[in-house]
């Protein structure tokens, strides 16, 4: 089963999870944003270097922590490299009790009908078993819908749920993520169709499994309220989507239960060259803004 301790603390959702999950198709995207520019790392393994600083400077600092953070999803990289002199995970909860997940996507397919679903998995089982062996406690899955397609909808959250149930199988606790782009012009609509797949999904997890699932912020505000209240869900998070951060905490504080689980708008504004004192600053401001809008509705 997994922990206890570790799933009372997401459920009480005293605060946020910080996504620290970005894959090789964005880093190079958040790197710059983080002022580090292509030209100051040459190949993947010293992007990953550079994005693992700014991950574990993250972390880290004074400001990161369990009654702020509750908890944090980590590249799947991540699991064979430090935090503070200890193995990732570790740190994350015997250090900053900030529960550990691990993303096990392997990034999306092509699109097709509006939908990309997640590409295959190769090794999940034997991902899943070190995952939990180094005291992961769930995972996440990431899915994209492009348009308010019913059919296309139904196809992404089936394949969601299947590998949720091989998670649930390894006593972890799956996140599916299946994001609504926040571009289209028929999200609304999207939206709702994605909360009635999502309902039904949910009678297929057996009685007393508890599974998450990670959102965009929906056009009409607790438009999830069936999904937070669900026996089966253990926490609905919302991801930022592309949405400033001011704009992603308005709209996060209008939808009661849901808690955030924010990437871009977490590291907005840290830079590489700020000092230490600067950069403590500027994450406490941001993680006290985006926890006071995750409870906001508790």
């Amino acid at each position: 089963m997994p922990n206890s301790e570790q799933a009372r603390k997401i459920a009480e959702g005293q605060g946020f999870i910080a996504a620290l999950d970005q894959s090789g198709g964005s880093t190079p995207k958040v790197l710059r944003n983080y002022g580090v520019a292509e030209d100051q790392y040459d190949g993947d393994d010293e992007m990953f270097d550079r994005m693992h600083a700014m991950r574990e400077r993250i972390v880290t600092s004074e400001a990161f922590g369990g009654g702020r953070v509750i908890g944090a999803i980590l590249f799947e990289q991540t699991l064979g490299r430090t935090f503070g002199g200890k193995p990732a995970a570790s740190y994350l909860w015997d250090t900053k009790r900030v529960v550990p997940f691990l993303k096990i996507d392997k990034g999306l397919a092509d699109e097709d009908g509006g939908m990309q679903l997640m590409n295959p998995i190769p090794g999940l089982g034997e991902t899943l078993e070190r995952a939990h062996g180094l005291g992961v406690f769930g995972t996440k899955e990431r899915s994209v819908i492009g348009r308010a397609d019913e059919a296309g909808i139904r196809k992404v959250a089936a394949q969601q749920f299947e590998v949720g149930r091989q998670v649930l199988a390894n006593d972890m606790v799956p996140i599916l993520e299946p994001e609504v782009s926040i571009s289209i012009s028929d999200k609304r609509e999207a939206e709702t169709m994605l909360r009635d797949a999502l309902l039904e999904g949910l009678e297929a997890v057996p009685e007393g499994q508890r599974i998450m699932f990670k959102l965009t912020l929906p056009e009409e505000a607790n438009l999830y309220e069936g999904l937070v209240d669900h026996p089966k869900v253990l926490a609905v998070v919302a991801l930022s989507g592309g949405y400033s951060q001011e704009e992603a905490n308005r709209r996060l504080a209008q939808n009661r239960g849901m808690i955030a689980s924010f990437s871009r708008a977490l590291a907005e504004g840290l830079r590489a060259d700020m000092s230490a004192e600067a950069f403590d600053s500027k994450l406490d401001a941001t993680i006290q803004s985006i926890r006071d809008a995750s409870v906001a509705g508790r």
